[in-house]
């Protein structure tokens, strides 16, 4: 029987169609599970909003929210090796890969929880002599959470961690192809003592399943990551429905190398940045300008890098990349790259499938290296989210930087140099939410995330980031004892 579902605290099967969780490294079915119908939907809907009013979670002190946090962060560090396990199945991501993304959502669950306990309203009024003001923070309701398959525990603690610390209820969509780790984040909060019909868990398509939550009148909030095409469409529901979003949408990162750099840290940030997860994330560094002096010089280290790589089955240990995530995302990758020949690309090194021996089932790609484009080329400006690296020299900084930021994404960039006060003026020019300085690719669950233009709206992380799942409430007191003498 397929696994069931999670829907309003109750263990059940869906009633949608039954789907299949495959391991993109070899094609094999990890497990059949079902699906939410329509009917589903809005059940766990109106369960929800049922649930975040009548079961006194909203009205619950900080640090009796904070220890449900607290215990779900303990559950998954004790279970982290089996979580791991089940998220490389998901995904096919390396196994050290996907351990790191367990712990950032203990992480995550553990901040957000010492958060909650430390969230305070505030006295507003300053002089006033007949009044004094307070503002207070109250739950927005029911939340929307939709999740990507390419983080899926850390994006999905990331929502749900702060949207029920602010009191709220949550409905979480996963990616259909990671299924599998989102039903075992609801057994998590279930036996970590979440009230029951605060969370469901309701796997499905995104046409079926996604559009029935967003469109649903009693959701007060969407919190999306995903592409931008998608988030676009979000974007225009809840401006018609009058409701707030939070958007983490699609990137095509800039990554900078000055003429000072050290190359040996440089070419081995660059590396990590666009290819780990094997170029699946939103943030990877897929354009890379390097100064004109020192160009071919890193570009003999960086191919050797590049094809020093270990690309294998995600199981097996020092693997740097595992499989793409289905044969679908593959032949999009692959199709980019042709697209990049026929624009005048040359492709330096990978550029085509890895058929052979125990890659044979799966879907690998070779990390991939084109020169001989300029910025304005398809391969530039499209975000292509696999493992293909476009390399660019660049000659004069003020047209670099109009370069780097002529996209209409702006997520996340990365610079290279010696030179603290070039690297600052750099960050700060640059029309980007996340800037890396001779790093790449390090969080901070403390520290803000976000895009400008079409990489998102709103902000995730942080302190701030429970506020953004609730709404502000000014509120007056009245301290004057003498009665208004506007209608004597």
């Amino acid at each position: 029987m397929a696994k069931d579902l999670y829907l309003a605290g109750e263990w059940r099967q869906g009633r949608g169609p039954v789907a299949q969780s495959i391991f993109p490294a070899d094609g094999t079915v990890n497990a059949e599970f079902s699906t939410a119908s329509v009917d589903d939907v809005n059940e766990a809907i109106e369960q929800a909003d049922l649930a975040w009013r009548s079961s006194a979670w909203c009205e619950s002190l900080p640090h009796q929210r904070a220890q449900v946090l607290y215990k779900v962060a303990d559950i998954i560090t004790e279970r982290a090796e089996a979580l791991s396990q089940l998220q490389t199945r998901d995904n096919g991501k390396p196994h050290a890969e996907t351990m790191a993304l367990v712990m950032s959502a203990a992480a995550t669950a553990r901040y957000v929880a010492a958060a909650c306990e430390t969230m305070d309203g505030e006295l507003t009024s300053q002089r006033a002599a007949d009044f004094m003001t307070m503002s207070v923070y109250e739950p927005v309701g029911v939340v929307a959470a939709i999740t990507p398959w390419n983080s899926p525990i850390a994006s999905e603690v990331q929502k749900l961690a702060p949207a029920l610390a602010g009191g709220n209820a949550v409905i979480l969509k996963p990616a259909q192809e990671t299924s599998l780790i989102a039903l075992e984040l609801a057994r998590i909060f279930e036996e970590a003592g979440l009230p029951k019909g605060l969370l469901s868990v309701l796997p499905g398509s995104g046409s079926v399943v996604g559009d029935a939550i967003v469109n649903h009148p009693l959701v007060r909030k969407i919190s999306f990551t995903g592409g931008t095409t998608t988030g676009r469409r979000l974007a225009h529901i809840a401006a018609e429905r009058l409701i707030t979003t939070s958007l983490e949408l699609g990137g095509k990162s800039p990554t900078i190398v000055l003429a000072d750099a050290d190359l040996d840290l440089a070419v081995k940030g660059v590396v990590y940045g666009i290819f780990s997860s094997a170029g699946q994330a939103c943030i990877a560094g897929s354009r890379l300008f390097v100064a004109e002096e020192i160009y071919q010089e890193f570009m003999d280290k960086l191919v050797a890098a590049t094809k020093g790589l270990r690309i294998g089955h995600p199981e097996k240990p020092g693997m740097h990349l595992g499989s793409l995530i289905n044969e679908k995302h593959l032949n999009s990758v692959d199709g980019y790259v042709q697209l990049a020949k026929s624009e005048g690309g040359t492709v330096v090194c990978g550029g085509e499938r890895m058929v052979e021996g125990e890659h044979a089932q799966g879907c690998f790609y070779l990390p991939t290296i084109i020169t001989g484009l300029n910025n304005t080329a398809r391969v530039c400006q499209e975000e292509i989210f696999g493992p293909v690296l476009v390399v660019m020299p660049f000659a004069d900084e003020a047209a670099l930087l109009a370069e780097a930021n002529d996209s209409i994404y702006g997520l996340a960039a990365g610079i290279w140099t010696e030179n603290y006060r070039k690297a600052m003026q750099l960050a700060r020019a640059l029309e980007v939410g996340t800037v890396w300085i001779n790093t790449y690719k390090k969080f901070s669950i403390s520290t803000p995330f976000g895009g400008f233009k079409e990489s998102g709206i709103g902000r995730e992380k942080g302190r701030l980031g429970i506020l953004s799942y609730m709404q502000q409430k000014s509120i007056y007191l009245g301290l004057n004892e003498t009665p208004n003498t506007w209608c004597d």
